[in-house]
């Protein structure tokens, strides 16, 4: 099943800051949105909206048809949302295989009716599909960063999504890691939809399909990576007015 996300009038203050202000989003189906702007400019408060991590203080967040606003992240969850953070929120001392397996069976709770054969049969294609496959047995604090990062992807996906926010995915990776990432969420279903937030413009350009930037709060452009990459408004927002310099640079073919 594919789903829509549409917010509208989204807002969200912090004292006299006001960090996400009167934003309008709506995420077409299937697609892969990506959330950009300079720092502080709200993407992580934004992210956190449509969670339901934080309340929103006026506006409206719909999934599909159906009014999320006041709900739970619990309910959301149940709905279809499923989500990454900034910082890898694991169990260190647990094996990759098992934080999957949690993340299963807190989707299908009651577990017990699954043969056992079956469950391993998902853990192992989700560590499969995020590129971990033969890492079951390693406990999480001996992974790498990027395996780390891998796996929030596996334990995300473990929740079948309708919805997938990945917030600042590349984070701390290595060119290497970050292109690995870049081939698994173009990788993931197409009935996925996927928002992310990311802050490695090259990774934006190549798996968007459509780029929202913010700046101070509101949205300052939502168009095509063509249509932000050409834009004035877009470049002083990121490198401030009266300077030059190109603010997207596009990498050499190897």
């Amino acid at each position: 099943m594919t789903v829509s996300l549409t917010c509208t009038g989204l807002s969200r203050s912090f004292g006299a800051l006001k960090a996400v202000d009167d934003v309008d989003l709506a995420v077409a189906p299937g697609s892969r949105h990506a959330l950009i702007g300079p720092n502080g400019a709200g993407k992580t408060t934004l992210m956190h909206l449509i969670t339901g991590a934080l309340r929103a203080g006026a506006g409206s967040v719909r999934l599909g048809d159906e009014d999320i606003t006041t709900l739970s992240v619990v309910r959301r969850a149940r709905l279809g949302i499923s989500q990454t953070m900034q910082h890898a929120s694991l169990f260190p001392t647990m094996s990759t295989s098992d934080n999957v397996l949690l993340a299963v069976q807190r989707r299908h709770g009651r577990i017990g009716l699954w043969p056992q054969r079956a469950l391993r049969g998902r853990v192992e294609t989700l560590l499969d599909r995020t590129g971990l496959a033969g890492r079951g047995d390693v406990l999480v604090a001996s992974l790498s960063h990027g395996e780390r990062k891998q796996l929030e992807l596996a334990v995300a996906l473990a929740c079948e999504p309708r919805l997938l926010l990945l917030d600042e995915p590349a984070a701390g990776m290595s060119p290497a890691e970050s292109a690995r990432l870049a081939e698994l969420v173009e990788e993931l279903p197409a009935d996925v939809t996927v928002v992310f937030v990311e802050h490695d413009l090259d990774l934006v350009f190549r798996l968007a399909t459509t780029v929202t930037v913010l700046h101070l709060g509101r949205v300052l452009l939502t168009g095509s990576p063509e249509e932000v990459r050409a834009s004035e408004a877009v470049r002083e927002a990121y490198l401030g007015s009266g300077r030059d310099e190109p603010l997207f640079v596009e990498r050499a073919e190897a």
